[in-house]
């Protein structure tokens, strides 16, 4: 990593907000940066900004005035930079080190405030059971769809949102509602046609594997016994095991064959 950006990530760390001010008047280029990180995840390109979600997990904590340094980076021109943002924010909604340092929300609200578009962090933070930081993406905008009303188990907005929806955010919405648990939700989609067998891209299991990995027996076999299928081989659970929270590592498609599901 180069100098200048690591001293940056270290007063981002500390919460030094008037030294990270004072360094990036020195080094504008920084802001908007993005610098190769070990791992090979999902975090392996990220820009300063995207530090202060601490997801992936780097010291499992955050200043006390990490809204103020998140400000403070913004302003020195993250803030022009669409990507940057929407990835922030999608790593502070699924992300449990903000959450649980108090200030996933506020985080939120002040991304929402740069121009960040709150749909693109709604996925990572369902499949994640970010749920408070649901409610902050639906108050701040970002559509009550049948993926969303899935995922949260609410049985009404299901059924509202049904009609409109495309067969794949219907997939979409039983992976989730399975994975999560809502055994309503799961019984309407597989009444109304949604496909039981769609595989997703990374560990080719199917809904009741999502369930069975995230141990609500019931809503497995009920899936299960209309696939004839033996359950997913690995000991991870697929849905979450498999997110990438950059709201770019998200895709609201099927592969070209029809036959894998990738969120």
């Amino acid at each position: 990593m180069d100098p200048a950006f690591r001293r940056a990530v270290d007063l981002l760390d500390a919460g030094d907000v008037d030294g990270l001010r004072a360094h990036l008047r020195e080094h504008p280029g920084i802001v908007n940066k993005r610098v190769r990180f070990e791992g090979g995840n999902y975090f392996a390109n990220p820009a300063l900004l995207e530090f202060a979600a601490e997801n992936p997990i780097r010291h499992g904590r955050l200043p006390a005035n990490i809204i103020e340094v998140a400000r403070v980076v913004l302003d020195a021109g993250a803030k022009t930079d669409r990507s940057i943002l929407e990835s922030t924010l999608a790593l502070v909604a699924s992300g449990r080190v903000a959450r649980e340092c108090g200030v996933q929300i506020s985080l939120i609200d002040l991304l929402c405030d740069y121009g960040a578009d709150p749909d693109q962090a709604m996925l990572p933070a369902l499949a994640h059971a970010e749920f408070a930081a649901v409610d902050a993406l639906l108050r701040r905008g970002a559509p009550l769809d049948l993926t969303v009303a899935a995922a949260m188990g609410r049985l009404t907005e299901a059924h509202r949102s049904l009609p409109a929806a495309s067969p794949e955010e219907r997939h979409r919405a039983l992976a989730l509602a399975a994975q999560h648990g809502h055994a309503e939700v799961v019984r309407l989609l597989v009444e109304r046609g949604a496909r039981r067998d769609l595989k997703d891209v990374l560990y080719q299991g199917i809904p009741a594997d999502w369930a069975r990995h995230a141990g609500h027996r019931e809503i497995e076999e009920h899936l299960r016994a209309a696939t004839n299928a033996t359950p997913c081989s690995t000991t991870a659970t697929p849905t979450r095991a498999a997110v990438r929270p950059a709201a770019d590592t998200w895709r609201r498609g099927t592969t070209s064959s029809s036959d894998a599901w990738e969120p």
